[in-house]
């Protein structure tokens, strides 16, 4: 796919790895959407990037803010690309506490339903709109990459919430391809490892060189530009599909 001209929506956009894969499909070329609750870095990113990027204020689990962003990245031209990493965690935590509480049922609710039911969300409709463009080589319209994590394959202690959520859009991703290969759009995830985010970035230094010495090679956290990097080759090469990508250095979390 020619990523020039064409309308891209990335969701979680205003920061982190969002953030890198909204400045990679600008520098390629794209007409960039960046969809976040974020206002102040979602303006900011537009500011800097300057022509062909707008920024729509978006909650991935709200269906007239979706059709929004959708409307809005369509009309700057054909929709192809809709990036998914967007999402909020309700809290983390041991399923029964040591004192014997059992975890809260409503931030499990929150992180699956942001997480898993908002990055659904945003597939279908961005997948709808795409429908109507005219095919590209091999009948393709557009792709949609989603955002797990190896959270999702080795969830440690405290992360229930957030495993089942990232292991929802595992799940999803090949039965999601084989639902919109009839309309020729692609679905691909990212699994990240530990990435140098804003969310690391807020850890103890102490914690943060525990987690980068778990990993074999290289033992750094990932770069967000990494992950942009991945996102703009999984737009142009055709082939990727029904596929859950690791980019994670190997590591592989221990229970804690």
């Amino acid at each position: 796919m020619e990523l020039n001209g064409v309308g891209a929506i990335v969701t979680g956009g205003a920061s982190g790895l969002g953030e890198a894969a909204a400045r990679r499909l600008h520098a390629a070329g794209a007409n960039v959407v960046i969809a976040d609750v974020n206002a102040e870095g979602g303006q900011r990113m537009v500011e800097e990037l300057g022509r062909n990027t707008e920024f729509v204020r978006c909650d991935v689990e709200d269906d007239e803010e979706v059709e929004e962003v959708v409307r809005v990245a369509s009309s700057h031209g054909p929709l192809r690309v809709a990036v998914n990493c967007g999402g909020r965690a309700g809290g983390g935590g041991r399923i029964v506490g040591r004192d014997g509480t059992p975890a809260p049922h409503e931030g499990f609710s929150i992180t699956v339903e942001s997480f898993l039911v908002g990055t659904f969300n945003v597939m279908r409709l961005a997948a709808a709109q795409m429908a109507k463009e005219d095919p590209l080589e091999d009948n393709e319209r557009g792709v949609v990459i989603m955002t797990a994590s190896i959270a999702a394959f080795e969830g440690m202690i405290g992360q229930a919430a957030y495993s089942a959520a990232k292991g929802g859009i595992v799940g999803m991703t090949l039965p999601a391809a084989r639902d919109l290969a009839a309309i020729g759009v692609r679905v691909v995830t990212i699994a990240p490892g530990t990435f140098a985010t804003p969310a690391y970035r807020m850890m103890p230094e102490d914690r943060v060189k525990a987690l980068e010495e778990l990993n074999p090679f290289p033992k750094r956290m990932g770069k967000p530009e990494e992950y942009g990097a991945l996102v703009e080759h999984i737009c142009t090469n055709t082939m990727l599909n029904g596929e859950v990508i690791r980019i994670d250095g190997a590591v592989r979390f221990p229970p804690k």
